[in-house]
């Protein structure tokens, strides 16, 4: 079994409450997998999802007082960056592990994909199969958050909070530490196409 590389105590550094010392240890443990693991997923996601990803690292520049209460790799259509699009991650923090689908707020064509999931409703529902979804906007990055059924109240909020101006979308599949440390590469790229329905939207609206 591949497992990404993760240890147990790589999410305990997210209760260094030291702004420097945390980020210190970001960038000498868990950077550096990130970036392997951004540049061996990349090419695997587009072979599944039949799309070309380019990966990105966080970088946290604009943070200078709080730490980050996360880390991530984003999976995203343009190697010139990734805020602008929809975008998958792989996200790190103390919870866990995380495979998302994001949509900032300064993400283009916001209209159009709450448009876009509501037209295709129904054939999102059918895709999903009944799964449950992790709702992560209003995320307090303590625990994992709690799931909720992928139907159509699920998609009308979706809808609605891309319309707002300030509105995005959050959500996905955690793995607390434990399971994280033995989670493999498999399983993580099965939990991204959950999001392929959704994100051939997100993707098709920019």
């Amino acid at each position: 079994m591949a497992t990404l590389g993760f240890t147990r105590d790589d999410f305990g550094i997210f209760r260094i409450e030291d702004f420097s010392a945390r980020m210190n240890e970001i960038y000498a443990r868990i950077r550096p997998r990130l970036v392997r693991l951004g540049a061996q997923l990349a090419p695997e996601l587009g072979r599944r999802l039949h799309l070309e990803f380019f990966p990105h690292i966080a970088k946290h520049a604009r943070r200078t007082v709080i730490a980050p209460p996360e880390t991530w790799a984003a999976f995203g259509p343009s190697p010139k960056g990734y805020k602008r699009y929809g975008y998958l991650a792989l996200c790190v923090s103390g919870a866990g592990l995380h495979a998302r689908a994001v949509v900032k707020s300064e993400a283009e064509g916001r209209v159009k994909m709450a448009d876009e999931i509501l037209a295709r409703a129904c054939d999102l529902q059918k895709s999903w199969r009944g799964i449950r979804i992790g709702r992560y906007d209003d995320w307090n990055f303590g625990t994992l958050p709690e799931e909720v059924p992928a139907n159509a109240e699920l998609l009308t909020n979706l809808s609605t909070s891309l319309r707002k101006r300030t509105g995005g979308i959050d959500l996905g599949f955690g793995w607390p530490p434990t399971q994280a440390a033995r989670l493999d590469r498999a399983e993580l790229l099965d939990a991204f196409r959950e999001f392929e329905p959704l994100y051939r939207i997100l993707r098709s609206a920019v």
